[in-house]
C-alpha cells in the first residue's frame, strides 16, 4: 500500500505517511527516476571517478556513529533551518518506523564513515528518504554520489523505480534532483518526463 501512496505522490516521515496540500501552491513536485532509463552526466561520472578510493556498504540498523555523522552535517549544514540543534529523537523521526525497516547505505574511507543514505525498499521501488555527509568532505559531493549509489542498488536489486522525494525549483537546497535524468515529475496529468511536460506547456 505504501508503494501506491509513493506512486500518488505521498512520503513517509517515521510512521506517518504524509503529502503536501497548500492553497493556491504547488511548488513541491514528487520526482523519481525509472532504474532502466537513467543516464550518467558527465559531472555524474566524475563524481563517481573521483570517489574510487571510498568503501560502501548497506546496514539495517541505525548506530552511534550515523547518529554522530548527522548531528555534525545537521549542525554545521543546517544551523539557520528547523532541523537545528540535531537530537537523536529527531534522527529516529524519519529513521525508523514501526511498520517497515529502512536500510542505510554507509560511506566510509579508512574505516572512517563519511556518509550515509536512508532509503526504504519497496516491492518494485526505493525510496530515498534522507542523505547526510561529513561537511569536511564537501568536495566529494557526497550528496550527489549517495544518489547515484541508490540507484545502482536499486539496478542490482531490480527495482523500477527510485523515489527522490520533492522537487521545490525556486529551493537552492532542493532543486538538485533535476540534474538526475531522464526523471519523472507528477503532475496533473499522472507522472511526465521532462520532455513530456515541456510539450504540455506549449
Amino acid at each position: 500500500m505504501f508503494e501506491q501512496l509513493l506512486a500518488l505522490g505521498f512520503r513517509r516521515s517515521s510512521s506517518m505517511i504524509y503529502k503536501p496540500q497548500c492553497p493556491h501552491c504547488t511548488a513541491c513536485l514528487p520526482i523519481r527516476l525509472e532504474i532502466d532509463e537513467f543516464k550518467l552526466s558527465k559531472r555524474q561520472k566524475r563524481t563517481l571517478k573521483n570517489n574510487q578510493d571510498l568503501n560502501w556498504k548497506i546496514v539495517d540498523h541505525k548506530t552511534d556513529e550515523q547518529y554522530a555523522l548527522y548531528e555534525r552535517y545537521v549542525n554545521t549544514r543546517h544551523a539557520d533551518g528547523p532541523m537545528f540543534p540535531a537530537t537523536p529523537e529527531q534522527y529516529d523521526s524519519f529513521a525508523t518506523a514501526s511498520w517497515t525497516q529502512p536500510l542505510f547505505i554507509e560511506l566510509s574511507i579508512d574505516d572512517k564513515l563519511i556518509g550515509v543514505a536512508v532509503t526504504d525498499v519497496l516491492p518494485n521501488s526505493l525510496s530515498a528518504i534522507y542523505s547526510y555527509f561529513d561537511p569536511d568532505e564537501h568536495k566529494r559531493s557526497l550528496g550527489s554520489l549517495l544518489i547515484l549509489l541508490q540507484t545502482k542498488i536499486a539496478k542490482m536489486m531490480q527495482k523500477q523505480f527510485l523515489y527522490l522525494g520533492y522537487q521545490i525549483d525556486e529551493s537552492r537546497k532542493m532543486n538538485y534532483k533535476r540534474d538526475y535524468r531522464p526523471h519523472q515529475i507528477l503532475t496533473h496529468s499522472g507522472w511526465v518526463t521532462e520532455i513530456e511536460i515541456k510539450n504540455i506547456s506549449k
